[in-house]
């Protein structure tokens, strides 16, 4: 296959293979709903940060839903940020913060879970269903932190790279909550959730 067929298997797959020179800091937003939907599953304590904020979807949700949120990100895109930092070069997080709340750049997931949980017991990363595969994770998913996965029943929609100009679409890639807990024993809990609405959550 010609490199122009594979570029058009992939923009129809919708597989995510963007190249990395593409990619830059690997902003993705996450969309309000995906944030709206946790919140109908998990109930996060009041003092959040949000270390790779973005755009601020996620501050912006859980801040309308009462909470009070420290948004930071290693720059400025157009979201005011409380502070810009490398977030894997921090060693503390702000003053109060009880947990940490975060759609981190992928390829630095498993580095972004690891340094939270070593700055806040309590830590949830919204990453690929793919997160769960890999042994290089076992350290982080198998240690015993892992208490929660909340898969979604469908995919979310518009998760598109910061200054993506093509085709909106909703992605081919299922995500996942992943709620990490220092304290937590026993196995984590696997379960299925949904963006829409709750009037439409329990139809086929």
């Amino acid at each position: 296959m010609t490199a122009r067929g594979i570029s058009k298997l992939n923009h129809r797959c919708q597989t995510g293979a963007h190249p990395h020179a593409d990619r830059g800091l690997d902003c993705y937003s996450t969309p309000p709903v995906a944030v709206e939907a946790l919140l109908r599953v998990e109930t996060p304590p009041t003092y959040i940060w949000e270390p790779a904020a973005g755009h601020g979807p996620i501050v912006t949700v859980l801040r309308e839903a009462g909470h009070r949120v420290v948004a930071s990100d290693v720059m400025h895109y157009t979201f005011e940020l409380d502070f810009e930092c490398d977030f894997l070069a921090m060693t503390k997080a702000p003053a109060g913060t009880e947990m940490i709340l975060t759609n981190p750049p992928y390829p630095r997931a498993s580095e972004f879970a690891a340094h939270a949980l070593t700055l806040c017991p309590h830590v949830i990363m919204l990453c690929r269903l793919g997160f769960l595969e890999s042994r290089r994770r076992a350290k982080i998913l198998d240690g015993g932190a892992l208490s929660a996965v909340h898969v979604f029943i469908e995919r979310l929609p518009m998760m598109h790279r910061d200054g993506w100009t093509g085709r909106r679409a909703s992605s081919a890639i299922p995500f996942a909550w992943y709620v990490f807990d220092r304290n937590h024993q026993g196995p984590a809990i696997i379960d299925r959730i949904s963006w829409r609405d709750a009037e439409t959550e329990l139809a086929p």
